[in-house]
């Protein structure tokens, strides 16, 4: 097979494919909302609000904007609502202000307390009430400097509607739905755990809807669901106008990857309350930024979001189920959406079958190639384990290059260089993965593989690919992770195709059929994988541009483009010992990379961009400090104050110091090693996170020993002490416009 007939046709085929994966993740936003009748969620009106709540500006808790302006906006919204709601239903409002504590793991641990914070709660129902109820959850608190279009007052317009619009509906509903509007969920989630833990209404709550955001506009993705309560899931499938979900998120946002959080945790943990966790995802860059405004969200996004949850709530509050559904606990589900069109989902427990069965075929068909001939078996297991062995350290010695690549990147201070240009992290990592990929192969060709039938390094270099899916569907499977779905793809279908196109395999110079109806038998699981990749890539790029600046950005990156690589290569490989010479894509590959390294060194690609179209802006925390250190006897031992700047990515403030020069006159903040937390004010624990620099406008200092101590007991959250990584103890604590003097009691020995 010459290079020129098969190089070329591979890479015009995952183009297409990918071109495809890209099309299939804008087509349902493209969608025209259509006529809007009395009875039909109207994204204009959720737009409205939209516009109001932002209008306010940012609205911290405790702040008047979001204690009252917010509160008094919804209350009106929601009155005026309930006056033209139809008989069939009953609405109650409720003002909650509560107060609480509670111990989280999140972000390496630490107790959250609050006090008097805000909640407004709406409760739609039969004329003659209802014994169970389903919820719905926005939060209309950001936080500083942003008005929080999309995280998360569109979801508070969007459920306003659909208030609006069940209201109105002459149809009675079987259960009620409660609307919380939380007022403080950028406090970690604290009003949340206010309503599920004191709120009456909270004890008839069966399931719920959790509305967030991790960037602005586009489609909303299910990443989380249950626990177990597959029936939910089978709800979303049935219901969902544009359905958009996958269980690969889920386990990957479980894994805490992501350093964020959202009410689901709440829920589920202290009010054992299954539900759906929803979620923008597009365009993260400007989450949580100033340019996080509501012109920014497309209005086929909040139609689009609107007809989803309209939909799940009343098919949720007219199903049976909800009433007992706690006897529907079977387990977890399966669940990923086909391309947008439609979602997929079973049983766990019937995935595990049909992964165990599909794995038993592949070893099964491994195991009749290698017994074929008796007399040549330990001959047949040897080139497939020899083969088997050099897929796997061509895999290895693709990701080390790679990664020293990025590592060189990162010490020469160019980092984040694709931030702005992602075209740019595939041609420098992409193009150096696929070559080096390409360069052990051809090696083990020239040297390791003389003189032997490119057929049958073909084939058995495919046989080696099908050999590592199946053991990694076998392995996940037995782990119990759901995401075993995508080895199952990557058995199943290169298996049929193996057998549907074992002539042509056979044949001696591989035909143009045998290339169209091998990738006509590959087509689903990499338009798949694709689809999925552009996801993955959609979600986590953002993330390293406010993901500290001790995590080296470049590595994590790299690392996926060469696992996706290595997943896109995987059945491609046995091209390159088909083809007579792979010279000429092994030349380009490298050009392509030189030239994009020589372009990342000379810094022609600026990691941030100010389009007012489309802002990816560089993210500074900048906190005016006084601090005042005191000793066992209450003594002022140390005092001092400043700017306490944190760069929120990998480049710290290295872009900055050109154009403020009087940054330079900063300093490295040392540890105060006998103090927790390094001595510093931190809102979060997240220490661990950044390079500390402080510009001190003053200093004294004694260092004064004391003894080590041991807290036993407190009285916030459980009551257990709950350390944070390092063994500190780390008390978040906030209140509302008012709050009572916080007392408490600890316990030491």
């Amino acid at each position: 097979l010459p290079e020129a007939r098969g190089a070329p046709l591979v890479l015009l085929y995952l183009l297409g494919l990918r071109a495809l994966a890209q099309v299939s993740h804008r087509q349902l936003l493209n969608n025209p909302p259509g006529t809007v009748g009395p009875r039909e969620f109207s994204a204009a009106r959720a737009r409205e609000y939209l516009d109001n709540i932002t209008a306010i500006g940012p609205r911290t808790v405790g702040s008047p904007e979001n204690e009252v302006v917010a509160v008094n906006y919804l209350l009106k919204q929601i009155r005026a609502i309930a006056r033209e709601s139809t008989d069939a239903h009953k609405i109650s409002v409720d003002i909650q202000r509560p107060t609480g504590s509670f111990s989280i793991d999140f972000l390496g641990g630490f107790t959250s307390y609050y006090a008097n914070i805000t909640n407004v709660i709406v409760k739609l129902e039969p004329r003659n009430g209802a014994e169970h109820a389903v919820l719905s959850n926005c939060h209309f608190d950001s936080v500083p400097n942003t008005p929080g279009a999309s995280d998360d007052a569109v979801s508070c317009a969007v459920m306003l509607e659909i208030l609006n619009t069940l209201s109105k509906s002459s149809e009675s509903l079987q259960h009620a739905v409660i609307f919380l509007f939380n007022g403080a969920e950028e406090n970690i989630l604290q009003a949340s755990h206010g309503f599920i833990t004191q709120h009456e209404w909270a004890k008839s709550i069966r399931a719920f809807i959790n509305l967030e955001a991790a960037g602005v506009g586009g489609k909303e993705l299910v990443f989380q669901t249950g626990p177990e309560n597959p029936w939910l899931v089978q709800a979303y499938v049935v219901a969902a106008k544009h359905p958009f979900a996958s269980v690969v998120a889920q386990e990957i946002f479980q894994s805490g990857i992501i350093p964020a959080d959202t009410d689901f945790r709440i829920y589920r943990d202290f009010g054992n309350v299954p539900g759906i966790d929803l979620a923008f995802i597009e365009n993260g860059y400007i989450y949580h930024t100033e340019y996080d405004t509501s012109d920014r969200i497309l209005t086929d996004s909040i139609q689009r979001a609107g007809d989803n949850i309209l939909a799940v709530l009343k098919y949720l509050a007219t199903s049976e189920k909800l009433a007992k559904s706690f006897e529907y606990q079977h387990g977890n589900v399966v669940f990923f959406d086909i391309l947008g069109l439609f979602v997929l989902a079973y049983p766990a427990r019937i995935g595990t079958i049909m992964n165990y069965i599909t794995a038993a075929i592949a070893f099964t068909y491994l195991s009749k190639k290698v017994l074929q001939s008796k007399t040549r078996a330990i001959h047949n297991l040897k080139k497939l384990l020899t083969a088997f062995g050099l897929t796997l350290t061509s895999w290895v010695c693709t990701l080390v290059a790679v990664l020293i690549v990025a590592v060189f990147v990162s010490l020469i201070g160019r980092a984040l260089s694709w931030y702005t240009h992602f075209y740019v992290s595939v041609s420098l990592y992409g193009s150096a993965a696929a070559a080096k990929l390409i360069l052990v192969h051809v090696l083990a060709k020239k040297f390791f593989y003389k003189n032997m039938s490119e057929q049958y390094l073909g084939d058995i270099f495919f046989d080696a690919s099908l050999m590592i899916w199946s053991i990694a569907l076998a392995v996940m499977t037995q782990m119990g992770l759901c995401s075993a779905f995508i080895c199952t793809l990557w058995v199943a279908f290169p298996l049929l195709t193996k057998l549907m196109t074992y002539k042509e395999f056979s044949q001696k110079g591989a035909t143009m059929k045998f290339i169209v109806m091998y990738m006509l038998g590959m087509f689903v699981p990499y338009l798949y994988i694709l689809y999925l990749s552009w996801t993955v890539f959609e979600m986590f790029t953002p993330v390293m541009g406010r993901s500290g600046s001790e995590i080296p950005p470049d590595m994590v990156l790299a690392g996926f483009i060469v696992i996706f690589t290595m997943i896109l290569s995987s059945y491609f490989i046995n091209f390159i010992y088909l083809v007579k010479s792979t010279k000429t894509t092994l030349v380009t590959l490298t050009t392509v990379f030189v030239v994009t390294l020589i372009l990342v060194c000379s810094g022609i690609f600026f990691p941030y961009s100010s389009d007012p179209a489309n802002p990816k802006p560089k993210r500074v925390f900048l906190q005016h400090t006084s601090r005042r250190f005191h000793d066992l006897d209450g003594n002022v031992v140390k005092s001092d104050s400043g700017i306490w700047i944190n760069g929120f990515d990998y480049n710290g403030i290295s872009h900055i110091t050109p154009y403020v020069p009087e940054v330079n006159d900063t300093i490295r903040t040392p540890c105060e090693k006998q103090a927790p937390f390094c001595g510093l004010p931190w809102i979060l624990p997240v220490h661990f996170m950044f390079r500390l620099r402080f510009e001190r406008k003053s200093y004294t200092c004694r260092i004064i020993p004391f003894a080590r101590a041991q807290l036993c007991q407190w009285d916030l959250g459980d009551g257990t002490p709950v350390a944070s990584l390092g063994g500190d103890y780390f008390v978040f604590y906030s209140h509302g416009l008012q709050a009572a003097p916080w007392h408490f009691w600890v316990e030491l020995t």
